[in-house]
């Protein structure tokens, strides 16, 4: 697909959210069509996918529905009249704590949800789905860092089997349909206008208000952050190279990352894992404040370390995410000021 004076739309789920608002924005800047779908739920405070709404309301180009993916019929109609022949979906129940409480939300949004953006694209002409998958797929492997062609048989959250479930579910319908599906396994995005529920907002809510911060496993998690942009740039190549069939896959010895069938998985991740002792220091320097910190065992559902090998994806598209975390906290952090009218 190529920009031209009427270019073909681009279905973009969870536009609301932190990741999908950059995507669809993006896309409007350089001249697509996006047609954004969102629920516009309470998992966070609204507030902020309404305000994100409005920076996309006035850019030419954007449409946007209002309504829950499990309302399959809806979803079909959507992609139906639009013509669609493109979605990135990113729209999912996120959280892997929120999981272990609230099960049944993983599997209405995660699972069902899913399987109606399948079914659009197989019965109404789409040539690429895109869809997120998560980090959390590697579970309670420990070989670092994290790549594709591992195996990622061992979930130790329902929304981490969520997300290995959307692959497997995407794998069957490219090689029954042949629709092209590519999954994105995200690690640790962050950026401006980012999630209320994230640890980088958290924290800089915390220490502007002089509250104290929880640090699990003592401090000494390590996390791949990944700035939206790069994770957006990832995203805008992949439009434009919908996933093909591996000419030398074989059943005898399967690869996990491809297949006969036009089904591809992807690391998005920085291949730079941080200590969150660290992320803590710069959000302290940036915002001129000392955090308050309370060392805290793991809790369910996490991990110790993620790192992301980004090596295919550097392959196939000619890039991997590469902002610095001291470039992209004091971009965070500029923008949380901004958005809240906090002085400096």
């Amino acid at each position: 697909m190529t920009t031209t004076d009427t270019p073909t739309p681009i279905l973009v789920t969870g536009c609301a959210g932190f990741i999908g608002f950059h995507v669809a924005r993006r896309l409007l800047q350089e001249g697509r069509r996006v047609v954004g779908l969102d629920n516009v739920n309470a998992y966070y405070s609204p507030r902020i996918k309404r305000d994100r709404l409005a920076q996309l309301d006035p850019l030419p180009g954007f449409s946007f529905a209002e309504f829950d993916l499990a309302e399959s019929a809806r979803v079909a109609e959507l992609v139906a009249a639009n013509r669609i022949a493109c979605v990135v979906h990113l729209a999912a129940q996120a959280g892997v704590r929120w999981s272990i409480e609230n099960p049944k939300a993983y599997i209405d949004s995660n699972i069902v949800g899913f399987l109606s953006i399948l079914e659009a694209c197989r019965h109404h002409g789409v040539t690429n789905l895109i869809y997120a998958s998560s980090s959390s797929v590697y579970g309670a492997n420990e070989k670092l860092p994290f790549a594709v062609g591992d195996t990622v048989d061992h979930p130790i959250s329902l929304y981490a089997a969520s997300k290995k479930a959307n692959e497997l579910m995407a794998h069957t319908y490219s090689h029954l349909y042949r629709l092209p599906t590519t999954g994105l396994r995200f690690f640790t995005v962050y950026g401006p206008w980012g999630r209320p529920d994230m640890a980088m907002w958290k924290f800089a809510k915390a220490i502007l208000a002089g509250e104290p911060i929880s640090l699990y496993n003592h401090g000494k998690m390590r996390r791949d952050f990944t700035y939206v942009d790069d994770v957006v740039e990832s995203i805008v190549r992949l439009i434009e190279r919908p996933s093909r069939p591996n000419p030398e896959w074989s059943g005898l010895a399967p690869d996990p990352a491809t297949s006969a069938a036009p089904w591809r998985v992807y690391n998005i991740g920085n291949h730079s894992p941080v200590e969150l002792l660290y992320v803590v220091e710069l959000l302290e320097r940036n915002l001129g404040r000392t955090a308050i910190r309370q060392y805290v065992e793991m809790q369910p559902g996490d991990v110790p370390a993620t790192y992301a090998d980004v090596d295919a994806l550097a392959r196939d598209v000619g890039f991997k995410p590469s902002t610095s975390i001291e470039e992209g906290i004091a971009s965070f952090i500029t923008w949380y000021r901004g958005y809240h009218g906090v002085a400096a």
